[in-house]
């Protein structure tokens, strides 16, 4: 494990693309897989269905490997500057290659306008992984962040639920309760974990403004965010248009679609 890890970081670069050709190659695969016959109707829900399923992939890998990576190394906690192991390290090449795939979808299919949220997320993201990357530094804080991932699993389920239209099923009732579970205990838990030890360190931490900023940048989002899933699953206004329901207008409402 020693030798991937000094292969990774001495192109941690070249690194990065090879795992954002994996999960090309996975959305390729993933395109061969039936989709239900209300995706299959409209081009930006087929798209949207595609894009979730590379994104639910890549959380059922790296949320339980962050979960990991946490409960064999507890120092992760303890020691976000400086401490990481070949495992963390590659966990962050792995998830970096994810995000570059994921711009590079959005963008050159034609959803940059509608997805200007998701660009942001990932250009937030990927800045602070590959100066972890490529510095070493803060690794454990960015194996941390992918705590969220887990919430990730149950909120791309949703969305997956939302455009197949299964909104009345069991299945969409028992994931919508879940997924705000998860979205308090793992998203807000890890980001609340990750800000405090920002504000607790920030005097002697290297580009503590940075990242500051970063995370809070990310914190508004994600409470934005928090505030319309508990609007649209558990006090849905009394009318609702039928975009709002589960067809797509725009690629940006995606995320937390009302």
């Amino acid at each position: 494990m020693e030798g991937t890890l000094l292969a990774l970081q001495r192109n941690p670069g070249l690194s990065v693309l090879f795992f954002s050709l994996v999960f090309r190659v996975v959305h390729r695969l993933l395109r061969c897989l039936p989709a239900p016959k209300a995706v299959q109707l409209d081009e930006v829900r087929c798209w949207k269905w595609r894009n979730l399923c590379v994104s639910l992939v890549h959380a059922l890998l790296t949320g339980p490997w962050a979960i990991t990576c946490v409960c064999l190394w507890p120092e992760t906690l303890n020691n976000v500057h400086s401490y990481y192991t070949p495992v963390s390290y590659l966990l962050i090449c792995v998830s970096s290659g994810y995000f570059v795939q994921d711009t590079g979808d959005i963008l050159f299919s034609g959803h940059a306008k509608g997805s200007w949220e998701f660009l942001l997320h990932h250009f937030l993201v990927l800045w602070c992984f590959l100066y972890s990357l490529y510095t070493q530094r803060n690794v454990a804080g960015m194996v941390i962040s992918l705590v969220v991932e887990i919430n990730s699993v149950t909120l791309h389920t949703r969305l997956l639920l939302k455009l197949a239209g299964a909104q009345a099923s069991q299945l969409y009732h028992t994931n919508k309760l879940l997924n705000l579970f998860t979205y308090v205990t793992f998203r807000l838990g890890a980001q609340f974990y990750v800000t405090w030890y920002l504000l607790n360190n920030y005097s002697w931490l290297d580009h503590s403004n940075y990242f500051l900023l970063t995370v809070l940048l990310l914190n508004t989002m994600i409470l934005i965010y928090f505030y319309r899933l508990l609007r649209a699953d558990f006090f849905p206004r009394r009318k609702l248009h039928l975009e709002q329901n589960g067809t797509i207008s725009s690629s940006s409402s995606l995320l937390l679609n009302d």
